[in-house]
């Protein structure tokens, strides 16, 4: 059942200058939910921001190649801002420096969500979240009709995209009959499927492809069969060319693999953490996820551990287990 969108529209209507931001690493679902949104209140008159707190990966580049739309965030960039939604993400962890700069911000809030795990970061304001939603995008959609704002091609194509890639381009669980009729809604106003699919999945650098290979050449299971898991190392990306955004799509290997319940992947990370990323078919990973700082969604899920990779690997793979019994 769609949210009561009326104080997020009347949150809106107050405020001329909203700053978008989603989580650190954005994916196609936190962008072209910005972007939709950010097309519908221009519309409206309003000045909207769209900001990231992260590199913008190579493989969204296509999205604003001159960069007149998305912005990278500077504390001092902003200060003519009068409000912020943050979307696709409820957790302080997942915003990176900008997290350190909203708790000390006295501006007023909101959050847009679909994932299960939530922290703070709405309080004292408004904490929009529908985990029934397979997408951040279909709330962007809810949010664009609840303000009778108009829906462009343009935006239909953003919205589109978060949808498809947010639900395996309708292979997991999460696209369902009402995704289909949305999706259709989004094709016939002006969303265009086949050059989204072409760009984000078939347009691949040689660098991305060979560290696919170093992934899948490292691609383990564990005894038993349940859990199968891969890793990244720093230096795996010199000795390809490739760069961290480039393991964006690893987690479908192990999660691939005949019999695997749960699926892992293992990126190390400059600061000496390791990045983790949980795939499941029926186990509830966003729970284990939260037991090394992380969360998400019940099948999908992610943390970022302080220590190295080895020793987080043997960490989470025995808890894996645990899960499994």
């Amino acid at each position: 059942m769609p949210l009561d969108w009326s104080p997020l529209v009347d949150f809106l209507r107050l405020h001329e200058r909203p700053l978008l931001m989603t989580h650190i690493r954005p994916d196609a679902d936190g962008l072209g939910s910005q972007l939709a949104l950010h097309d519908a209140l221009t519309a409206l008159g309003k000045k909207p921001r769209v900001v990231i707190a992260s590199k913008l990966l190579p493989r969204y580049e296509f999205l604003d190649p001159k960069r007149q739309i998305v912005e990278d965030f500077r504390p001092a960039a902003f200060t003519e801002c009068d409000c912020v939604v943050v979307l696709d993400t409820g957790t302080w962890n997942q915003l990176g420096d900008f997290g350190k700069w909203l708790q000390a911000s006295p501006l007023p809030r909101a959050v847009v969500d679909h994932h299960r795990t939530q922290d703070d970061i709405a309080s004292p304001g408004l904490q929009m979240v529908d985990i029934t939603a397979e997408a951040t995008g279909r709330l962007a959609y809810e949010i664009i009709r609840a303000l009778d704002a108009p829906l462009s091609a343009g935006a239909a194509h953003n919205l589109f995209m978060a949808i498809a890639t947010d639900t395996g381009w309708f292979r997991h669980p999460n696209a369902t009959a009402p995704t289909f009729a949305l999706c259709g809604e989004l094709v016939a106003l002006g969303a265009r499927p086949t050059e989204l699919y072409e760009q984000l999945y078939e347009a691949a650098t040689l660098s991305r492809f060979k560290l696919t290979a170093v992934a899948l050449q490292r691609l383990a299971v564990v005894p038993g069969g349940k859990i199968a898991y891969t890793e990244i190392a720093l230096a795996d990306y010199p000795g390809t060319g490739a760069v961290p955004g480039d393991t964006e799509d690893l987690i479908n290997y192990p999660r691939g693999v005949e019999g695997v319940e749960i699926a892992l992947v293992f990126i190390e990370q400059h600061d000496g953490g390791t990045k983790v990323s949980f795939r499941s078919r029926a186990a509830d990973v966003s729970k284990l996820a939260e037991k090394f700082g992380g969360g998400g969604h019940k099948l999908a899920s992610g943390a970022r551990v302080m220590g190295k990779l080895a020793d987080v690997r043997d960490q989470v793979l025995a808890a894996a287990k645990e899960v499994l019994g």
